[in-house]
């Protein structure tokens, strides 16, 4: 093949390649939700997806954050109108307690906070790693729940929505 053929062949290619990846749905967090990697001591863990959604999974959502939101205040547990206005003050304080826990520098954990409640995803090395980070996301005053989204390790199929997936 001439180097001009084959010029042309890898132009197509990328081409092609970049239609593709445009034809997909732009992800992006549209609510604002709190996401932040606390540690990376397992670089092979799969990163999650995060609070990324399109737009079409944005407009499917938005009625039930409203609801969400203010079942809290209804109830009586909260006394903000809407649980969501807790997450930017509770990032970093959740950040603060899961960075004090010993040995969390040898994990890769994620944390995606949504109405008062904490998502733990990522790996850790130990079971008993992911407990004590579970318990010290869920001292944190005003955190509703805690979900433990965490393998052991950073083999097999990660229990959330993986980055690209």
């Amino acid at each position: 093949m001439s180097p001009s053929a084959a010029l042309t062949v890898l132009l197509l290619a990328a081409q092609t390649a970049m239609a593709q990846k445009a034809a997909e749905p732009i992800k992006q967090n549209w609510f604002d939700d709190p996401f932040f990697r606390v540690s990376a001591g397992l670089p092979a863990c799969a990163m999650p997806e995060g609070p990324f959604y399109t737009a079409e999974e944005r407009r499917a959502q938005t009625h039930s954050r409203l609801e969400r939101g203010t079942s809290c205040w209804l109830a009586g547990k909260c006394t903000d109108s809407n649980a969501y206005r807790y997450d930017k003050p509770l990032a970093p304080k959740v950040r603060a307690a899961l960075l004090a826990v010993p040995g969390v520098r040898k994990s890769s954990v994620w944390v995606i906070v949504q109405r008062r409640w904490v998502y733990l995803q990522g790996c850790v090395p130990s079971a008993a790693l992911a407990r004590r980070l579970e318990r010290a996301a869920r001292s944190v005053p005003d955190v509703e729940t805690v979900v433990p989204d965490l393998m052991i390790g950073t083999r097999g199929k990660p229990p959330y929505r993986v980055a690209g997936g």
